[in-house]
């Protein structure tokens, strides 16, 4: 890396170098048997410069002669954008916790026993289920320098254990599955397997839903796979700078409920998405979006807080090229009221743990439509089965502005969305059935 920091400095105004080194070992198990156990090691090194008031970029998986990455860096800074930020100075970090050694000690044999584990419960439950399970361990280092004198590097454990279960009869298909991921090793099954067991428990009965508007409840599965996408993009710091989120020009408004608050916090420890510096080399922090009701802020990259006149909220992130404002851990505020007060809440409504396609829709706009995966109808207070061939259909800004309740209980959602249930009112319900 200091090789290709010194041939660079002497070629372009400013210089970054970002690598990044993992290795995975992934355990999956298909239709209850175990499938594939492979280890993965990666290694990806990009440059990032600043020359001719341009930046250029080039990226190499593996090893690349320190030339030849400069070279191909040097070559694109004519057709790059203006660069309107500097390179971090030299800084100290928060010490953030994000590396448990425990997830070396974890065997194939012990990971493949867990999977067989959670089968066999699963299995017991529902003897016909097709049960598709992962579990993941890993580690990565990532090392950041730059022109500046700024330095930064750190590791990351991860652990991932995933079920998705198929229950076919006939013509009809159930699904259900739940994850949980941590930088400590997950090997207790027993929460998984009370989940998944929940959820086909509650879906034993089919039944016939109306279409019309009704209140709906989201359980944190339902939160992550309905209303996330649109949230994300509407505090995207670079949309909102372009004018493409709804959310411009309505910093320090009232746009949610009152109940409705929503943050972004890099600093928890021992979770998947928290780090010391983001992958610029900017300190993480916890920043406030929404606070009880009000747009208090939005996500930055180095270049989009220069554009915006503002400073980088530690967000930088990079998906395989130049980064972009991403958020790390995103916590919504639990409120007061238990899962099953709001059911005995409902005339008749509709429980949403899985929404699939919402993505489809204007995401850019608040809108979010999708086919319920798996959802229960409420009749009278009460779950009374599963619906089938039902959509639901809305807008984050109308939904999140007309909360009836928010669930008293959090959980995390693939190791990046703290959420807890959250039921809405007069969401557009459409079935099949009329």
């Amino acid at each position: 890396m200091e090789e290709i920091l010194s041939k660079a400095k002497k070629l372009a105004e400013q210089a970054e170098v970002f690598q990044l080194s993992s290795k995975v070992t992934p355990v999956h198990f298909e239709a209850n048997l175990l499938k594939q156990i492979q280890s993965k090691e990666n290694i990806s090194t990009a440059l990032r410069l600043i020359k001719g008031g341009k930046i250029g970029f080039a990226q190499a998986n593996g090893y690349i002669e320190p030339e030849a990455l400069v070279e191909m860096a040097v070559e694109t800074c004519p057709f790059g954008m203006p660069a309107k930020f500097n390179f971090p100075n030299p800084k100290v970090y928060p010490k953030i916790e994000t590396l448990d050694h425990q997830i070396d000690n974890v065997t194939v044999e012990e990971m493949v026993n867990l999977g067989d584990r959670i089968i066999s419960a699963i299995k017991q439950h529902t003897p016909e289920i097709l049960c598709e399970v992962s579990a993941t361990k890993g580690t990565i280092s990532v090392n950041i320098i730059n022109s500046q004198g700024g330095e930064v590097s750190y590791n990351k454990s991860f652990f991932n254990l995933s079920l998705e279960g198929v229950l076919i009869k006939g013509e009809d298909m159930l699904f259900v599955g739940d994850s949980y991921s941590s930088c400590h090793p997950v090997l207790d099954f027993k929460p998984l397997a009370e989940e998944v067991i929940k959820q086909l428990e509650l879906a034993k009965r089919n039944v016939i839903i109306s279409t019309k508007q009704m209140p709906v409840i989201f359980t944190p599965n339902g939160v992550a796979s309905s209303l996330l996408a649109p949230l994300i993009s509407a505090f995207n710091g670079k949309l909102v700078f372009d004018g493409a989120s709804p959310l411009k020009g309505k910093f320090g408004e009232q746009v949610f409920d009152k109940k409705f608050s929503l943050q972004d916090d890099a600093t928890l420890p021992y979770q998947v998405a928290s780090y010391p510096s983001d992958d610029e080399g900017v300190s993480s922090q916890r920043t406030p979006l929404v606070d009880n009701g009000v747009v208090s802020h939005f996500l930055y990259d180095l270049q989009t807080a220069a554009l915006a006149n503002t400073q980088s909220t530690g967000n930088g992130s990079r998906h395989g090229g130049l980064p972009t404002p991403s958020p790390s851990s995103l916590i919504i505020g639990k409120g007061d009221t238990p899962f099953w007060d709001m059911v005995r809440d409902i005339t008749e409504g509709l429980v949403v743990e899985f929404l699939i396609g919402a993505e489809q829709g204007n995401t850019l706009n608040g809108d979010f439509s999708g086919n319920v995966l798996l959802g229960y109808k409420v009749e009278k207070g009460e779950i009374t089965g599963r619906v089938k061939d039902t959509m639901v259909s809305g807008n984050i800004y109308q939904v999140l502005k007309q909360i009836e309740a928010i669930g008293h209980e959090t959980r995390w959602v693939e190791g990046f969305l703290s959420t807890p249930c959250l039921y809405c009112t007069g969401l557009s319900v459409a079935t099949k059935m009329g």
